[in-house]
């Protein structure tokens, strides 16, 4: 287990690019992203959030329309399972970090004592910190994290590699029967159109995910494609739903309309409990 061997900490590799790398900046951006936002109100539980991962002038008004929900959340999660798209390292499966624990200029998040057990249990589960050590899919969203829950949260990242919708739902199941857990699919949309078209594209993508037709999912339409079909896969195996929270793309934000990427945030729900 971790407890046995020294600590270990991955140090954040985007602050300063992605987002801001003084602490104070980095609370003001988080909770200006918060603050604007209005994603409408959801029935049910929420289980899982999807929000994009790019710089935060560019996506950070996306993702704080998944963060708003989550703060309106009580009692709030105490584990967070983020799975994301490895950008720079090739691998087959799952990856957890060596690091125990997960650094930003807002403090440090330890790693679930459960990840622990995920390479004993999924053979598509491995330990890499290489895949760890550049990637920032995980990365830009702990400082959201940071600023809704405060401390006492823990984290399970998995960078995700060539993976098949199954092996990330049956990694997703095990967190879920866990009711303290909430589940994070990092996720950008469409890559470089024109806004109209990636509009389009990113529309037509929104009506995949909500109907949760994970087959009709193709890698061009999400860069985050494999975490996002198995979430959604394990999200369809249990009938819950998935709620539109927001849909832009970097021209909307701060970037050239001519050559945009697509951004989406949605909220998967268990709306038996709003029956209830």
């Amino acid at each position: 287990m971790f407890s046995n061997r020294p600590s270990q900490v991955r140090h954040p590799a985007v602050a300063g690019s992605f987002y801001p790398a003084r602490p104070e900046l980095l609370r003001e951006a988080v909770e200006r992203c918060l603050v604007q936002a209005a994603p409408p109100a959801l029935g049910g539980r929420l289980r899982a959030l999807i929000a994009p991962h790019a710089g935060y002038v560019y996506s950070g008004p996306v993702a704080g329309s998944a963060y708003a929900v989550l703060a309106g959340v009580s009692p709030p999660p105490r584990r967070v399972v983020i799975l994301g798209p490895s950008h720079f390292v090739p691998f087959a499966g799952l990856a957890l970090p060596e690091s125990d624990q997960l650094e930003t200029p807002l403090g440090t998040v330890p790693v679930d004592p459960l990840a622990d057990t995920l390479p004993e249990r999924f053979a598509q589960v491995i330990r890499s910190e290489r895949a760890h050590a550049r990637e920032h899919s995980l990365e830009v969203h702990l400082p959201f994290l940071q600023c809704v829950l405060s401390d006492g949260f823990t984290v399970v990242p998995l960078a995700v590699g060539r993976a098949s919708p199954a092996e990330v739902a049956e990694t997703i199941e095990l967190f879920w029967e866990h009711p303290d857990t909430l589940v994070v699919v990092s996720t950008d949309l469409s890559h470089y159109l024109p806004a109209e078209e990636a509009r389009a594209v990113d529309a037509r993508t929104s009506r995949l995910v909500v109907a949760e037709e994970v087959e009709g999912l193709e890698p061009d339409m999400a860069c985050g494609q494999q975490p996002l079909a198995g979430l959604l896969l394990a999200a369809r195996r249990r009938g819950w739903s998935v709620a539109l929270l927001d849909l832009r793309n970097s021209g909307d934000t701060a970037g050239d309309p001519d050559r945009v990427v697509g951004y989406g945030a949605f909220a998967v729900v268990d709306g038996r409990e709003a029956r209830a």
